[in-house]
């Protein structure tokens, strides 16, 4: 008999097993029976992306903005190699370890000085819901249990776990489908007042009106801070941020950032928050936290929210792999890389590149508006970009570029250098020329 747990693969060139998962694999936003086109990935260093077919690509996601310090680094693998060695993984319910408490202690005191607390998740999208159901539970224990609402922005993205999902854009997200399974919560309009623009007030008046008139059934605000993400790479200003926080101190209302994105260096501060140095209550980070290695987030609250919840008992959450130490060593050791690279000029450098490869794009009829701000890039297109004649393109230029919407975004690792920066810009126009 066959022993089932047995490798069977038996494929003998990557044609096959990249068939196989043709027809059986679910990839992020796709289906099984009409997925987009794969491309057979082998393995990867620095910036570069090798593929089985013999391609090698300059990568220009950072695999969707967490891969900071690029592929294969020697001190990461180093320190994933040593924890591994000594323990891969323990339950965090009644045992602790140094790998999750040094990781905790760094990131207090690389966040808002009011946070105090740390609660380390092991997905994005946990960590948001790990910060919901601090908001609630905090006006729970307070004695205000009609305060269980949630206040978000049109255009935001916090993730695809149900919690995560109905505190996403409604309307325009990604997640419509399941919009009778969710709970309702209240949106207000996206910033529309420009990252760099003179401040309008106007841009908050809506904002503002939404807090009043709901401030009784609020917990807490919800938003992805300057940088909206998936729902568009949209920079507004960080004034808006002022102003929230001053209402939110007003009606006590909690303010939760979603930092997951932003956080550590993305924007050209290490956290996006400090462009208005107006500091959260509640602040999530996660994706470039391990840089890239592995999965791991965390929901970071002040000590006024968290003893608030423990007078009324446990925050009622606990993941398996909760602190898990392989996770936690190899953050250490990323933010101390973070450090020693001296971050602020990385992205500058690659910021300054990238406003030097895609601002001249604004000449092409089909692009309505190219934006840049630290190391995220973003061209804007009059249409929908067709994802898999973009891809093909990019491939056949040497880039690893995954538009969505229609956006082609870049948000490449920090060591990128200026001609790996040119040649994903180059592949861009590449496609520019194909649809103008």
């Amino acid at each position: 008999m066959t022993d089932p747990t047995a490798k069977t693969s038996g494929f003998s060139h990557y044609s096959e097993w990249l068939e196989f998962d043709r027809k059986h694999l679910w990839h992020p936003y796709t289906s099984v029976n009409n997925a987009l086109p794969c491309y057979a990935f082998d393995s990867a260093d620095g910036c570069i992306i090798h593929l089985a077919s013999g391609e090698h690509l300059v990568d220009g996601m950072s695999s969707w903005w967490c891969a900071i310090h690029g592929y294969n680094h020697p001190r990461l693998n180093e320190a994933t190699i040593e924890q591994v060695q000594r323990n891969a993984h323990i339950m965090f319910g009644g045992l602790t370890h140094e790998p999750a408490v040094e990781l905790s202690q760094r990131l207090l005191s690389m966040g808002p000085s009011n946070l105090d607390a740390v609660f380390l998740a092991d997905s994005g999208s946990v960590s948001v819901e790990v910060a919901i159901k601090m908001a609630a539970q905090y006006f729970q224990a307070k004695g205000k249990p009609g305060k269980h609402r949630l206040l978000a922005l049109r255009n935001g993205y916090h993730g695809d776990t149900a919690g995560a999902m109905a505190v996403c854009d409604p309307v325009t997200g990604m997640h419509s489908l399941f919009a009778k399974l969710l709970p309702e919560h209240v949106f207000a309009p996206q910033p529309r007042c420009r990252f760099g623009d003179e401040w309008d007030p106007s841009d908050f008046s809506e904002m503002r009106r939404l807090l009043r008139q709901h401030h009784k059934e609020l917990c807490a605000v919800i938003l992805e801070p300057i940088v909206q993400g998936a729902g568009g790479i949209w920079f507004y200003h960080p004034q808006y941020l002022c102003e929230l926080r001053a209402v939110c101190d007003e009606l006590e209302i909690l303010l939760i950032y979603d930092e997951i994105a932003t956080g550590f260096g993305r924007t050209g501060k290490l956290f996006a928050w400090e462009w208005a140095q107006a500091a959260p209550d509640i602040m999530t980070v996660g994706k470039a936290l391990t840089g890239g290695y592995m999965t791991l987030a965390a929901t970071l609250a002040t000590a006024d929210v968290a003893e608030t919840i423990g007078s009324s008992g446990p925050l009622m959450h606990g993941p398996t792999f909760m602190g898990n130490p392989l996770a936690c060593a190899v953050a250490n050791a990323s933010l101390t890389l973070l450090s020693d690279n001296k971050w602020p000029q990385q992205v500058a450098a690659v910021s300054t590149q990238m406003q030097r490869g895609l601002r001249p794009f604004i000449q092409y009829k089909c692009v309505r508006d190219v934006r840049v701000l630290g190391a995220i890039g973003a061209v804007e297109l009059d249409r929908d970009v067709d994802v898999a004649a973009a891809q093909k393109i990019f491939v056949a230029n040497g880039a690893w570029i995954r538009p969505f919407g229609k956006l082609i975004y870049l948000m490449p690792p920090f060591i990128a250098s200026n001609e790996q920066i040119a040649t994903l810009c180059a592949a861009i126009e590449a496609y520019l020329r194909t649809i103008d």
